[in-house]
């Protein structure tokens, strides 16, 4: 089976850094990271990852506005996208369901929230999205 590609849109460096040592570590998945929406759009595009992680709260472009970008472009619409949020709250939630953002946490939303446990990242991931951590 072919090794699972990640990517990470998020503008702050110490999330991507650690989202990336512990994707590539825990599940040996290749990582890429992003940091702005339009950059992430961009990676999206070239890098046609198996699925994206999105920070929401990102200057210029947030991560709705890049989602929004993702779905338009017929080369990044099919990609699965898993939010990254500290905005967690139920309207939230459903606010991300509603624009098709793929649920992380079983029955607690479309998001993984920050801060995340490191250790847990890729577990949530393949759970919401049904892959084995096996490579």
């Amino acid at each position: 089976m072919a090794t699972k590609r990640i990517l990470v849109v998020d503008n702050e460096q110490y999330i991507q850094e650690v989202a990336k040592i512990c994707l590539e570590t825990v599940a040996g998945w290749d990582v890429v990271t992003a940091s702005s929406g339009k950059e992430g759009i961009i990676q999206a595009e070239k890098y046609q990852p198996d699925a994206i992680l999105l920070d929401v709260m990102m200057p210029d472009m947030d991560g709705i506005a890049t989602f929004a970008g993702l779905q338009a472009n017929p080369n990044t619409k099919e990609i699965p996208v898993i939010l990254l949020t500290a905005k967690i709250q139920a309207a939230d939630r459903r606010r991300y369901a509603e624009l098709g953002i793929k649920s992380a946490i079983p029955g607690a939303g479309v998001a993984i929230a920050k801060p995340f446990n490191p250790l847990e990242l890729a577990g949530q991931i393949a759970a919401a999205l049904g892959w084995s951590l096996e490579n």
